[in-house]
Parts: structure tokens; sequence; C-alpha cells
């Protein structure tokens, strides 16, 4: 999928076990045109894995449904947000939920406007800053682009390299190594869910609370600014987990329903 389909397509998390397409669909088509809609259903179980995908006709559509925050569906709360491509679906930053970007292999001609004026089509920029040195001046060829939402910044990594000046730069979500921790230990608990369901869904919710705990313990090291941030991550552990344990477990009723 190119990256212009891809901004088109949304992740739905923590469905109600009774919702399907029909019922995903008339919530979501209120927002624009669909060209796919699907509760992803475990076949042999034949029941909902309380997540799904919408596809919008146009990213302008997609981005009206995200703007329509929060989203309740047959009465429950679900998680709305960009789909991840399924090659990059592995890696701990595609978890985390930041609102700042990091942009690599910036020439000297690009200046802080350069970034504000290309990546403003993303969505409202608080700041955007080409790094130098404080002693020379030097531009040390990185900048950082603070989004005011979280998808504006979901947005603008869908596609790595970007061209700005007529320079190939690559972007990816800005973590600190607080965040990169915790985006890995999100990432580590969903590839445990998923081998740990063909054994049975008591090992894979232990798995997940396993890291959720890890995840609120981390906070307590770190220090009260990290709660935030350590709350999101576990809820974004919650959601992605539990997503898979739901197959095993075949109800609604597990953990998914905790919010932050």
């Amino acid at each position: 999928m190119d990256a212009a389909n891809q901004l088109c397509k949304l992740f739905v998390g923590g469905l109600n076990v009774d919702t399907d397409d029909d019922g995903l669909r008339k919530h979501f088509e209120q927002y624009g045109q669909l060209t796919d809609c699907v509760v992803v259903v475990n076949k042999q179980l034949q029941r909902s894995r309380c997540f799904g995908f919408v596809t919008y006709s146009s990213g302008e559509e997609a981005d009206a449904a995200m703007a329509a925050r929060p989203h309740v569906v047959d009465g429950t709360n679900v998680e709305l947000k960009r789909a991840v491509a399924r090659e990059d679906a592995g890696k701990p930053e595609a978890l985390a939920k930041v609102k700042k970007i990091f942009i690599g292999g910036l020439k000297d001609d690009i200046e802080d406007e350069h970034l504000n004026d290309y990546f403003s089509q993303f969505g409202e920029i608080e700041k955007a800053e080409v790094i130098a040195e404080k002693e020379t001046g030097k531009k040390r060829g990185f900048g950082f682009v603070h989004f005011t939402d979280n998808d504006s910044a979901d947005k603008a990594v869908v596609v790595k390299f970007h061209t700005i000046n007529g320079h190939k730069v690559e972007v990816k979500k800005a973590l600190t190594k607080q965040e990169d921790k915790m985006a890995s230990v999100a990432a580590e608990v969903v590839t445990t869910a998923t081998g740990a369901v063909s054994v049975g869904a008591t090992e894979a919710i232990a798995a997940v609370m396993a890291a959720a705990t890890e995840v609120e313990a981390m906070a307590v090291v770190m220090g009260a600014q990290a709660t935030e941030v350590a709350t999101a991550t576990r809820w974004e552990v919650m959601v992605a987990a539990m997503a898979t344990v739901t197959l095993a477990v075949g109800t609604a009723s597990s953990p998914l329903g905790m919010g932050p």
C-alpha cells in the first residue's frame, strides 16, 4: 500500500464483541465514503477479535474521522488511530504515542521555516527547529517538529523519506530514552501474547498483565513526570496485545475494557 492509501486506513481497537462489519460501517461512514470496512474475526471460533479497520476513499475523510475522536460504537468507547503498515507493525515505535518527530539528513540550506512550511500539511505545528551547535552555530544535520496532536506525527511518519528543498530527509518518531524503553516493552508483549495464545488464554493474559505492570513500575522509577507517558503506553500495550488475546478468550470481558 502506498503512502497516500495508508493515510486513508484507520485501526479501530476495543470494539464490542457483538459489533460486526455492518455496525462498524454504519458508525464510520458518517465521516466519508468507505472503500473497505472489516471487523477481524477468529475463524476457528467465529467470534470477533474486538478490533478492525476502516479505509476511506480520501485522506481528508480519514482526517475527519480522526478529528471526531473519541468514538463510541455500539455503546463501547473505541480507540481510533492510523493503521501501521504491515512491515512496520513489529517496530517498537509503532506503538508509541508522541507529538514530536525527528528529521535526519538535513542540509545546511534548510531552516526552521522550511520544516514548518513542509510539515504543516500534516497538522498544526507548535514548534519546528533545526539543531545547531550552541558555540559555533554550525548545523548538526537534524531537527525536530513538535505537533499539537499525536495523529499529525503518525501521519508524517507514514512516509519514511521526504523531500525538502530538493533534499531527501528521513523522518521518524522522536522518542526519549524512557519512551523508547516503554515502546520496546509494548512491542515485546504483543509478540509474547501472540505466541502465548497458541498455548492458551491464561498464559496470554498473564503475559499482557506482566508487561503492563512493568510499564507502571518504570513510571515509579522515572518519577512523576513519566506518569502520563507510562499510562498512555500501558493502554497501548493493553489494546494491541488484547486484540490478539481475545481470539483465545472468545469474550469481550477482559482487561481490554480498562482505560488509562
